[in-house]
């Protein structure tokens, strides 16, 4: 099931744009938001403040919908996993101040690193226990760009100080947290830094002072 949601992760990716804070944590003025009613997603579709048929609610910074719809299916489907995904600002805003019709990326950044970015997916699908009886199966991520000074080791982002964030992916980001139950099969994921969570927070994290 991992496999099904990076996949689908980045998919969701390619798809929405993301906005990056400037440094000094301000917007520049002259920008367009969702409410203005001219942003389009990568679908060529107007973003319209709220949930869309398909699950996504650019303005408040989550979807709410199946798997089998985060590729902007046609129609969409009624049936399948369940996901929801959450991300801050940095990771997905909900303005353009570079005037290009869309949703900022990296907008005060040269890349993600550093830029305080996350996002949150949760997955829930139906299987059968080993038992034989129906159940669920669960799966929670949580990823987050890599402070501005953090090393990479082996495949694992550290902090400054040595402290283990988490496993790479896409370059510039972290798996901070992976959880992953399965009554059908045996095991669980777990991955979390010994990073107390009040300092893991989005200053610490663009600043890399954690």
């Amino acid at each position: 099931m991992r496999k099904i949601f990076l996949l689908s992760l980045t998919i969701a990716l390619a798809l929405v744009v993301v906005l990056v804070l400037t440094a000094t944590g301000g917007r520049r003025g002259n920008y367009k938001t969702i409410e203005d009613g001219m942003l389009q997603s990568e679908n060529g579709k107007i973003i319209v403040p709220g949930y869309d048929k398909w699950g996504y609610n650019y303005q408040t910074h989550t979807y709410n919908g199946l798997l089998e719809n985060v590729n902007y299916t046609e129609p969409p489907v009624d049936s399948g996993t369940i996901l929801q995904m959450k991300w801050n600002d940095a990771w997905l805003s909900n303005m353009d101040c570079d005037k290009d019709g869309e949703l900022d990326r990296h907008y005060g950044y040269e890349c993600y690193k550093g830029s305080g970015a996350w996002v949150t997916n949760s997955q829930r699908g139906m299987c059968m226990g080993k038992d034989g009886t129906p159940g669920y199966w669960e799966y929670f991520i949580k990823i987050v760009a890599a402070p501005v000074n953090a090393k990479l080791q082996d495949g694992i982002w550290y902090t400054v100080n040595g402290e283990k964030i988490g496993p790479v992916i896409w370059e510039e980001f972290a798996i901070m947290k992976e959880v992953y139950n399965d009554p059908s099969e045996s095991g669980e994921k777990y991955y979390s830094p010994p990073i107390a969570p009040g300092r893991f927070k989005e200053s610490n994290l663009m600043m890399g002072n954690i």
